[in-house]
């Protein structure tokens, strides 16, 4: 009986702590971000080359890596870039055309026309248009189809190149290519990334860049990251006009 008893308080230790360590990861741990340690210059390099657009910042750069499907990158844009924007962040959008999968197409021919037309002229404003209306919508007015047209067809292809090219080099890192994939350089100037696909992944970006963990800007509600009200009220007058 002793034995018995002593066992089963051993059990009971051991679930105690167990659950306590299982809480600490699943609420701290798994969300915070990564520090990058290798191919940090390969990594910066790749970033600064792509085709990314941003409405200027005179602060630290933070990079994301996005396409037009995913509705975590929409919830991120809407809900912290107003506040990482006010406090001088440089928003850097890399928008891609994910490559196709056993012969299966990831992208549209719009979303492929738009993204060679965002890497070749940097219009912030594009982006904000594109996010306004619903994907299944958007039939890119006023822009060269990408399909058909090879120095189009090139841009879009090196959209995907630089895919192929992060992804070993987040990889070496621990990070696993997701979206959106957010690189940015905290206050000791070490680079950091983050798969923020969760709300519970943002506070340590937020406080990297001096912001309250928590946001006063309205969440968005599941599932209306892309009706069309994906856009700021003063985003969605400019692209109106």
């Amino acid at each position: 009986m002793k034995n018995f008893k002593l066992w089963a308080a051993l059990a009971l230790v051991v679930l105690v702590v167990g659950g306590g360590l299982f809480a600490y990861w699943n609420f701290e741990l798994r969300w915070r971000p990564t520090t990058v340690e290798k191919n940090q210059e390969e990594i910066a390099a790749l970033l600064e080359s792509a085709g990314w657009v941003s409405p200027g910042g005179e602060g630290r750069p933070l990079y994301m890596v996005a396409h037009r499907d995913c509705a975590d990158c929409l919830r991120f844009m809407t809900e912290q870039f107003p506040d990482l924007q006010a406090a001088g962040v440089d928003t850097r959008v890399i928008m891609v055309a994910r490559p196709d999968v056993n012969a299966l197409s990831q992208s549209t021919p719009m979303e492929r026309s738009t993204v060679a037309e965002l890497w070749l002229s940097r219009d912030w404003d594009l982006l904000q248009r594109w996010r306004a209306v619903p994907a299944a919508q958007w039939d890119a007015p006023g822009i060269r189809p990408a399909d058909g047209d090879p120095a189009r067809s090139a841009v879009v292809e090196a959209s995907r190149r630089f895919l192929a090219e992060l992804e070993p080099l987040m990889a070496g890192n621990g990070v696993d290519l997701g979206y959106p994939l957010l690189v940015w350089w905290d206050e000791a100037d070490q680079m950091t990334a983050c798969v923020c696909q969760r709300r519970e992944s943002y506070a340590d970006l937020r406080q990297d860049f001096g912001l309250p963990a928590e946001s006063d800007t309205p969440l968005v509600p599941d599932g209306e990251e892309d009706a069309g009200r994906m856009t700021a009220p003063e985003e969605a007058s400019e692209a109106a006009i």
